[in-house]
């Protein structure tokens, strides 16, 4: 293989919009005249192939799985406050396509964390409730492939990162008789 491929078959690779797909091959085809060499990527998940340039590859966003580090910094991110935006829904519903598209696993943990309702809060609408499982997914796909584990159990990591530690219930301290 020449020195413009980012992998080889077999390895995994993030597309934005699709999330974690894993490299099957390159392939040569020629379309309208021009011979290109293709990036060939299964999305198992969405059961789906995808073809891109070898050239285009970097513009169109592909790009390697994630470090260790950036990962744990996405959980950290979970784990932090959720921050609630005033503005309208169909507003920040965008703000969160966007986010989830950029493929950036920081700005995905930030939606999932935003979306996220406990048990003591309100239901989520349907569409809220729609961005919350595909940003989830998304990251879920990308964990499973950095640890080598299944979705199964990077969702359920993702969730417990989510529930909030229970603080201490002070012991009651008898008031003083005076």
């Amino acid at each position: 293989m020449s020195k413009d491929y980012i992998c080889s078959p077999g390895d995994y690779l993030v597309y934005p919009t699709h999330g974690v797909g894993r490299v099957i091959g390159v392939e040569t085809q020629e379309v309208s005249g021009y011979v290109l060499e293709l990036y060939v990527i299964e999305f198992e998940n969405e059961r789906m192939t995808l073809r891109v340039p070898v050239s285009k590859a970097e513009s169109a966003g592909l790009r390697r799985l994630s470090t260790r580090k950036i990962m744990e910094n996405a959980m950290i991110t979970l784990k932090g406050r959720a921050r609630i935006k005033r503005s309208m829904w169909s507003r920040r519903a965008q703000e969160y396509a966007a986010k989830i598209n950029s493929g950036d696993p920081i700005a995905i943990a930030e939606v999932i964390r935003d979306l996220h309702r406990g048990d003591d809060q309100p239901d989520q609408s349907f569409s809220e409730r729609q961005i919350y499982e595909s940003a989830r997914d998304r990251l879920a796909g990308e964990l499973a492939a950095v640890e080598k584990t299944n979705i199964e159990s990077a969702t359920s990591k993702l969730e417990q990162l989510l529930i909030p530690i229970p603080e201490p219930i002070p012991e009651e301290v008898p008031e003083p008789i005076s």
